[in-house]
């Protein structure tokens, strides 16, 4: 079993290997390394299709007017509460180390979410196409505490548009999905699900309370991330009952 803290050793023993850490490795020396840490790692190279995926959002942002403004009764009941803007940028390294972890303790499970995480964003980002959303839930925002100049910031980098399915919620239920589907995660304890799964709530309750998005951008993402629930973790054990194989179900062993 491969625990947490082991993981950090892993990952400080090949750093200081490539001499990331330690940086006093000649360019042969560092080549020589670094053939021996690719094999390994090369699988990480996938999470280059965010990048990909960041650039056909700044051109949905860009070049996309919305027609249709999300809003539910509901919205006018939920209160503007900027401590959550915490949570929201939580997302990013709540992100970073599902990927990071499952990329090391088990492949097949950080394959299945490479799949849930980028196809997704994908058809969020058709979706903006095709159905080009916004909202118009923001307040104005006269505090001047490092919470709200944080939110004011958010509000200047990141339009109200293309909001629906909402990112944000898709890629924390992919993140937790894809945790809770994975043995060796489940080996580490109680704790840690329960960890995953706050962090999947608060994330996906910060959309709303810092009002960036409407509670329909939510519902919309979460069935999005059903269906793809269902492709990934359920339609490969019933095609195997029918002798199909779907690559992302095999058995991946760590070199």
């Amino acid at each position: 079993m491969t625990s947490l803290y082991d993981i950090v050793k892993i990952l400080s023993r090949d750093a200081a290997g490539l001499g990331v850490i330690k940086i006093n490795l000649s360019k042969r020396e560092f080549a020589s390394k670094f053939q021996l840490w690719w094999p390994k790692y090369k699988h990480f190279s996938l999470l280059s299709l965010y990048g990909l995926c960041q650039l056909w959002f700044m051109y949905c942002e860009k070049n996309i007017r919305p027609r249709y403004f999300m809003y539910s009764i509901i919205d006018s009941y939920i209160p503007f509460i900027k401590v959550f803007v915490i949570p929201y940028l939580f997302w990013f390294a709540y992100m970073a180390l599902g990927l990071i972890y499952l990329g090391i303790v088990s492949k097949k499970d950080y394959y299945r979410l490479c799949v849930f995480m980028f196809g997704g964003m994908c058809v969020c980002y058709t979706i903006y196409m095709l159905f080009p959303n916004a909202q118009n839930l923001r307040p104005i925002i006269t505090d001047d505490d490092i919470l709200s100049r944080i939110i004011r910031h958010i509000y200047a980098t990141d339009t109200n548009t293309n909001v629906a399915p909402s990112i944000h919620v898709y890629n924390s239920i992919a993140v937790h999905v894809a945790l809770v589907n994975c043995p060796e995660f489940n080996k580490e304890g109680k704790f840690w699900k329960y960890a995953s799964f706050v962090s999947m709530v608060l994330i996906s309750l910060s959309t709303v309370f810092i009002k960036q998005h409407s509670i329909k951008d939510g519902i919309w993402a979460a069935a999005l991330a059903f269906v793809f629930y269902i492709f990934i973790y359920h339609l490969p054990k019933w095609l195997s009952t029918k002798h199909f194989t779907i690559p992302w179900a095999k058995e991946a062993t760590m070199d």
